[in-house]
């Protein structure tokens, strides 16, 4: 038996017929991707992903897209000679920087990933969790210093959300909110994602990163995952450093209600479709 050749119209309907149990698993099905930190790269990877969302939203499926943009608020502030410090890994923002975020989030990046995703022929719309009162904050309390206007989600209300999908439309989020005293809140895009696709109970929650998963100690990629898993991988040590409030994380977004949570590598092409539409997948599966 001779080899299919590469690129072949053979080769393509074994691609199809590969994807096709795939795409009906997630017919008319909520998948939620948070995209940003390393993942957003260049141009031709931004542009990458965006033909990837319209190819997801052609086929059937609702995904959401919430961004972050820490480079890029970062290069402002060090432009505007704004001095910005961290603390427990989040940004301490003042008055003065959150202005800049909301800028930079809501503004800059938010309708640069819209323009990528129309110019590739979808219908991206950009909003914030201010939109519609989508999401309230409240102050982060928990940190050893105050870290100013720096939130988290407290609740969720997905009416604008409920009235864009399934119109043939992508919301494009980004992770600023009010909080209930008025202000305006710097929210961590991954707990923001989190929130956001619970309360839509997404079937998928994927967190393109710059790392393929989570890895064992060998560094070898861990393909599956339960709950009682990563606290047992966090415990012995496999599980360190940033990787830990990532998989905190997925577990919060599954105790809200999303069916599957997955933490790939966005730098790889195409790492959506891969894991949507192949077999195989393309990171790790985080499931309850």
């Amino acid at each position: 038996m001779t080899d299919t050749p590469k690129g072949s119209p053979q080769e393509q309907a074994a691609t199809l017929m590969q994807a096709l149990p795939h795409m009906l698993r997630y017919d008319d099905a909520i998948i939620v991707v948070k995209y940003g930190g390393h993942a957003m790269g260049s141009e031709e990877v931004a542009r990458s992903f965006a033909r990837d969302m319209v190819l997801l939203e052609q086929s059937g499926v609702n995904p959401v897209v919430v961004h972050g943009g820490g480079p890029q608020i970062g290069a402002m502030l060090k432009k505007l000679g704004i001095k910005s410090e961290f603390a427990a890994g989040l940004r301490i923002t003042d008055r003065e920087t959150v202005e800049v975020v909301e800028m930079v989030l809501a503004g800059s990046i938010n309708k640069q990933i819209v323009g990528f995703i129309n110019a590739e022929g979808g219908r991206a719309i950009g909003l914030c969790g201010k939109d519609g009162n989508m999401v309230l904050a409240r102050k982060v309390t928990d940190s050893e210093v105050d870290l100013g206007f720096v939130g988290e989600p407290d609740k969720v209300d997905a009416t604008v959300l409920d009235q864009v999908l399934g119109r043939e439309l992508i919301p494009v989020l980004a992770p600023v909110a009010m909080g209930a005293d008025g202000e305006t809140y710097n929210v961590n895009a991954d707990t923001f994602a989190g929130a956001i696709a619970g309360a839509l109970k997404a079937k998928r929650l994927l967190f393109l990163t710059d790392v393929p998963g989570v890895l064992d100690k060998n560094k070898q990629l861990i393909k599956e995952l339960k709950v009682d898993d990563i606290r047992r991988l966090i415990a012995d040590g496999t599980i360190t450093g940033g990787m830990i409030p990532k998989v905190e994380t997925c577990i919060y977004a599954l105790e809200q209600g999303v069916e599957g949570v997955v933490i790939l590598d966005g730098q790889t092409p195409h790492a959506v479709l891969v894991e949507l539409l192949t077999d195989h997948g393309a990171g790790t599966l985080i499931t309850r």
